[in-house]
């Protein structure tokens, strides 16, 4: 079952996008606030700022969160704080949650920020975009800019006929969505969206980045992954192209790497970072044959000791 092949970490694709293309995705998902701004000028990631105002890594949930400093056409400096709702399930106090980071970053750097959710979940009804409350003498009632990306379902062609890269980053996500379960229907949809990236006639450096989001999103079990790469050097040899010459290695190793550290998560519970860098750090070989050398591992030691067999191994 394709289950057993879902990402843990999809906030790391979304924050890598919104990185490459934030110009793109403000005029894609929020265009009256992107037309309040200079584009000319440099935009910048406050990502220290943003830790100083966050708390919410030690409850466990994925977010991928910006906070961005841009520059409006008149000249002012003003701060956009992008929320992406990556988990699958309604938060009873996410508009809470959007109205304490909007007062958190008022209060530590006495700057207004623009609040802007990106909720990629499956729940049709779920639509925050306010917090308020009301008493005799005081009132609040704040209101944040909202996209739905299931909406996007009934505006397919208008997808398809777009070439702003948060057109592919929609469409991948929710085709995601669609073939859970289905890797068969997932496999012809992901090789769909990556041969419409070059009849898109797109620059390599935008093929190849739009490609790392829908390879990371569209995992596919081993054998169907096999048959993609077969499919997708065909393809590159038909265009005379070799854009994604990496491929493997940066697409199907690392899914391939994924699976064994969420096996081995399961076998001996929560890895400590250093023992993640070096299960990271391994060959396609070797993680081969630590995906069958876990499934004897019923401790923490198991996979200590074969790491150290291994490092010895090398070292001789």
């Amino acid at each position: 079952m394709i289950d057993e092949y879902e990402r843990v970490d999809n906030d790391s694709p979304w924050k890598e996008i919104l990185e490459a293309y934030f110009p793109q995705a403000m005029q894609f998902f929020f265009p009256q606030t992107a037309a309040l701004i200079n584009w000319e000028r440099p935009h910048e990631f406050l990502d220290k700022e943003f830790q100083q105002i966050a708390r919410d890594a030690e409850q466990g949930r994925r977010y991928a969160d910006k906070l961005v400093k841009v520059w409006q056409i008149q000249g002012q400096e003003i701060w956009l704080l992008i929320h992406v709702e990556i988990q699958a399930k309604p938060e009873e106090i996410f508009a809470e949650r959007m109205f304490s980071y909007n007062l958190r970053i008022f209060d530590r750097f006495a700057k207004p920020a623009i609040s802007l959710a990106i909720l990629c979940d499956t729940h049709l009804t779920w639509r925050p975009n306010q917090y308020s409350y009301n008493y005799p003498d005081t009132k609040l009632h704040f209101e944040f800019g909202t996209v739905k990306l299931l909406d996007y379902q009934n505006r397919w062609t208008e997808l398809e006929e777009s070439d702003n890269p948060f057109a592919t980053v929609v469409m991948a996500h929710l085709k995601t969505q669609q073939t859970i379960k289905k890797p068969g229907e997932r496999k012809t949809w992901k090789f769909s969206l990556i041969r419409r990236l070059y009849e898109l006639g797109l620059l390599e450096k935008d093929i190849r980045n739009l490609y790392r989001f829908v390879d990371w999103v569209m995992i596919l079990p081993k054998a169907l992954e096999a048959e993609f790469w077969q499919d997708f050097k065909e393809l590159e040899q038909e265009r005379t192209m070799s854009y994604i010459t990496t491929g493997e290695r940066i697409g199907y190793e690392r899914g391939q790497q994924e699976l064994v550290l969420r096996q081995l998560q399961r076998r001996v519970g929560e890895l400590p970072q250093e023992v993640t860098k070096q299960v990271q750090a391994l060959s396609r070989e070797d993680l081969e044959a630590l995906g069958e050398a876990l499934l004897d591992f019923a401790a923490m030691s198991d996979l200590l000791n074969w790491l150290q067999a291994h490092l010895n191994e090398t070292e001789n």
